[in-house]
């Protein structure tokens, strides 16, 4: 009698535990969505001040910083290399 019981006390559990899992699963979803997007924000706006944006720049205006010329750097030769031809063997 005893095991009988304690089988129906697990499923009475088991089948409790998922229909509150399907009432409340979506709200505990968007509550720890909720605190992700507080979280990564703030970790972002940290790494911004710590970074020291340029004031020197306007927000959403585009900077684009080029590559000093090289007098010294190499130019690539006109000869890559020789051409092999292949046959095909059957």
């Amino acid at each position: 009698m005893q095991l009988l019981r304690t089988i129906l006390i697990i499923l009475l559990f088991w089948y409790g535990f998922k229909i509150l899992a399907r009432l409340f699963g979506p709200y505990l979803v968007k509550y720890a969505s909720k605190k992700m997007e507080k979280k990564f924000k703030q970790q972002f706006n940290q790494q911004r001040q710590q970074n020291g944006q340029d004031p020197k720049y306007k927000e959403g205006e585009t900077v684009i910083d080029r590559k000093p010329q090289d007098s010294n750097a190499k130019k690539s030769s006109e000869e890559v290399g020789e051409y092999i031809e292949f046959e095909e063997i059957d």
